[in-house]
């Protein structure tokens, strides 16, 4: 097992979850030689990262240039704060948002949306987000090239 100096002051989870990052279909085995450790001390790891809820998913890495059959857009989401717990409990429920995140800056909130085209990405904001009681507006930015 190669040893750098990052890896004596990364933690071993922190290690894990970049060889995870950069990789979510690595093996136990090609983890543990990444990041320097043991394949049980690799599936103890993941197994708390998952109970703990840090990893709460796997998921594939697309260009959305590439991808001919989706638009997808991420969408900026206001929301009345005297209705925020709602509204939110609301967007999570639908389907045709892919992810949903809390963020600091221009908006509350932070949608993956994903959809045939731009309009019906455009349909997915009007008939569904800014339906949902609370949501006060819903600013688009549609994803061109993956370029890292």
């Amino acid at each position: 097992m190669k040893h750098t100096d990052n890896m004596s002051t990364e933690s071993t989870e922190d290690r894990i979850l970049r060889v995870l990052e950069s990789d979510a279909q690595a093996s136990y085995s090609e983890i543990a030689n990444r990041a320097g450790v043991s394949k049980p001390t690799v599936r103890k790891y993941i197994e708390k990262l998952e109970d703990d809820g840090v990893i709460v998913g796997y998921s594939a890495e697309i260009d959305p240039k590439k991808l001919s059959s989706q638009s997808i857009a991420l969408v900026g989401i206001d929301v009345e704060s005297e209705r925020y717990v709602e509204a939110t409990r609301a967007l999570k429920e639908l389907s045709d948002i892919e992810t949903l995140y809390t963020c600091s800056g221009d908006h509350m909130l932070m949608a993956e949306v994903r959809a045939p085209n731009g309009g019906a990405v455009g349909d997915v904001i009007s008939n569904e987000i800014l339906s949902i009681n609370g949501v006060s507006a819903a600013h688009p930015s549609f994803l061109q090239e993956r370029l890292k």
